[in-house]
């Protein structure tokens, strides 16, 4: 064994761009929606909510791909804002079912087009006919991996 270790170019794992791309989408959102006070989870999380009423927090979670065990602070905020509200489950008294609130759901009409102003900064640098097949193969990459992952997302 040899106690010289060679170092790795980042510049040649997709890890790291993916890294890096992930780092710069949440700025960029943060910049395009800093007048909303929604952070990329809490409006994945709304939307989800505002698509899928009376969607159980366990199922939002693996609806967007996040922790389960820490669904429940993102939902806390989002109802201390007034954007959701948590109604028990008639079936299962231990679950919560969430509702967005009028409010909830004006905000995510408002936040809309800076989200989808976020999504053309994040893409702007690829020429136009390339965009849509740049998705499609994160698509592919995030959904063959998809069991990888420590929350992965139930498609359905």
């Amino acid at each position: 064994m040899s106690d010289v270790t060679t170092s790795l170019p980042l510049t040649d794992l997709p890890g790291h761009h993916i890294r890096r791309l992930q780092q710069i989408a949440v700025g960029l959102f943060m910049e395009e929606t800093q007048a909303f006070g929604l952070t990329p989870v809490q409006f994945a999380a709304l939307n989800a909510v505002v698509a899928q009423p009376a969607i159980d927090q366990r199922t939002l979670a693996a609806s967007i791909g996040f922790d389960t065990s820490t669904i429940g602070g993102v939902v806390d905020r989002l109802e201390a804002h007034g954007w959701v509200r948590r109604q028990v489950s008639p079936e299962d008294r231990r679950a919560r079912l969430l509702h967005a609130t009028p409010e909830g759901a004006q905000l995510l009409a408002q936040v809309s087009p800076s989200v989808l102003r976020t999504q053309q900064r994040i893409l702007a640098p690829l020429p136009e006919v390339q965009r849509q097949e740049f998705v499609r193969m994160l698509t592919v990459l995030v959904e063959a991996n998809n069991d990888a992952s420590r929350a992965p997302r139930s498609v359905e």
